[in-house]
């Protein structure tokens, strides 16, 4: 009978654990509205949008996902970040600053292209109409992923009275993305940023350590639950926010102008920040 009551009064505590989970994974989402906000509400450039190649973004830190006492082969960020920074480029600014023409796979578009002129004299010979130019980019975004530093912050609560009590554990890991715009006319590398975004993990649990009949048997139950914040979301929130440094970086240069001044909301303290026009502080 006692044992069945304290397994009632540890599934009321747990409830009550689980729901409290520490706040750091909370703390990040005002500044990753902003963030979002800014990313869409940025004004278009003055002028036609800006046609760009992505070549490449690749993870360069050859981090491996940590795990204990096991090898693990898999890789600690995602492999396929080019394609979030092209959808990045495409969406920025409700879609009206980049247009961008394929490169990753350019392989795959040249042997296609090849294909279809060959069929095409094959069934009309000298009469075959040749394909159209493909379209060239004015400027590369080139860069990657650059950093991958764990648990730069950990700690940790546990208190217990009686064999009783919970505990509490957080850590951090920060992601680092670079990007840069580069002519293809000079080579020039014309802007270049770096965006770092924090990833939040947090575990709570509740453990029970008891001896019944005299001290002869323990009795023991743990119970937990532990939120990790998603590597890829937060790889893709850096790259959009590395997209959208790299667009002001390039207007404070002279590399692009806005068609009209900007309204952004500071990332810290969240009030309106009218950037200063072109020339003037």
């Amino acid at each position: 009978m006692k044992i069945i009551l304290m397994l009632l009064i540890i599934l009321g505590l747990t409830g009550c654990a689980t729901k409290s989970i520490i706040t750091h994974p909370e703390k990040p989402r005002a500044v990753r509205n902003i963030m979002e906000k800014e990313f869409d509400i940025l004004p278009p450039p003055a002028g036609k949008p800006i046609v760009v190649a992505v070549y490449s973004f690749l993870d360069k830190t050859g981090q491996r996902r940590p795990a204990a006492n096991i090898a693990n082969l898999s890789m600690a960020v995602t492999q396929g970040s080019e394609a979030f920074l092209i959808k990045a480029l495409q969406d920025v600014g409700k879609s009206r600053w980049f247009e961008v023409v394929e490169r990753v796979g350019i392989d795959g578009l040249t042997k296609e292209r090849q294909l279809i002129r060959q069929m095409r004299e094959a069934y009309d010979g000298a009469k075959a109409k040749p394909l159209g130019p493909m379209m060239y980019a004015g400027v590369i975004i080139e860069g990657g992923i650059t950093g991958y530093d764990s648990s730069t912050k950990s700690g940790g609560f546990a208190a217990r009275m009686l064999g009783i009590g919970p505990q509490t554990q957080y850590s951090e890991d920060i992601v680092t993305v670079s990007l840069r715009v580069i002519s293809v006319n000079t080579g020039k590398v014309l802007a270049s940023v770096n965006v770092q975004k924090t990833i939040y993990s947090s575990s709570d649990s509740l453990a029970m350590l008891k001896f019944v009949k005299e001290g002869t048997q323990v009795f023991e139950l743990e119970a937990g639950l532990t939120i990790n914040e998603p590597g890829t979301q937060a790889v893709k929130a850096a790259i959009e926010a590395g997209v959208v440094e790299l667009i002001k970086e390039g207007e404070k240069k002279g590399v692009w102008q806005f068609l009209y001044e900007p309204e952004i909301r500071d990332s810290t303290s969240g009030e309106e920040v009218r950037l200063a026009p072109k020339g003037k502080e």
